[in-house]
């Protein structure tokens, strides 16, 4: 697995070797025997020789659990509590990383429009895996999933018809163009990739935990270099701050993992 790791590395530039093995193993695994490859090292051969092979990895690799409004009672929070703050802001600037197809994304851009802030933030969305945010771009969703979407959207405070946002297809919802327009979306690598811009807020959620703790505190250290004084930072539900960071910020909300950083 190691070898495997470092070959996807020197030939592509996709630094997996600090995720937590027990996640890649379930996932190469999976691929090995769908492909039905006896080895590991059959693998990496396909990899190294079939470049096309390697989006398969990424994608395999790649965490795409998410929906929108995800954890109502955290976006209920947000709505609440530190919407007041980026009130005072002339402009707002939010970077979700690890943004998978866009669900959540999308609902922060639906809530920054109900608190009349949307027109001047702007949303940053980034994953490794261009194919995911090629389709994150269009917010487009299956149908059959806006009925629970839209029990999330109520429980996190929504105050419109949530059905008003998007129009439909027989399969999709497509969310409106003023939704989308603020809306940035980019490849970019945590484990690799540098900061590009400073932040009001920046949420990575559920992301951290399949990381083992040196690239967590490498991807800590990227994001409070990333955020502007004063700045928050929301984790997910199964993730805190590691202990060397911790006194970097102010446990805002630590219910729903909600940290604001110290201005030394």
């Amino acid at each position: 697995m190691n070898l495997l790791l470092e070959g996807i590395y020197c030939a592509y530039g996709f630094d997996f070797r600090n995720y937590l093995r027990s996640s890649l193993r379930r996932r190469i695994y999976y691929r090995m025997n769908l492909d039905k490859l006896p080895t590991i090292t059959t693998l990496l051969n396909k990899v190294l020789h079939e470049p096309d092979y390697m989006d398969k990895i990424v994608n395999d690799f790649s965490i795409k659990v998410t929906e929108m409004f995800r954890d109502p009672s955290f976006f209920q929070t947000f709505r609440l509590e530190v919407v007041p703050f980026l009130k005072n802001y002339p402009e707002i600037r939010i970077w979700h990383a690890g943004c998978a197809t866009g669900e959540e994304v999308y609902s922060m851009a639906i809530l920054l429009k109900e608190e009349g802030l949307l027109d001047k933030t702007k949303l940053y969305a980034t994953d490794m895996n261009e194919q995911i945010i090629n389709t994150a771009k269009k917010g487009k969703f299956p149908l059959k999933r806006m009925q629970s979407f839209t029990k999330n959207y109520l429980q996190a405070g929504g105050a419109k018809e949530f059905s008003s946002y998007y129009t439909t297809d027989d399969e999709h919802a497509l969310f409106h163009p003023s939704i989308k327009g603020n809306i940035t979306f980019a490849q970019h690598n945590l484990a690799t990739d540098r900061s590009f811009n400073e932040f009001h807020v920046i949420l990575c959620r559920n992301v951290l935990i399949y990381f083992d703790s040196v690239l967590q505190s490498r991807v800590h250290d990227l994001f409070f270099d990333s955020l502007a004084p004063k700045g928050f930072l929301a984790l997910g539900n199964m993730e805190s701050l590691i202990s060397a960071h911790k006194a970097q910020y102010e446990d805002f909300n630590p219910t729903e993992r909600i940290f604001r950083k110290i201005n030394r």
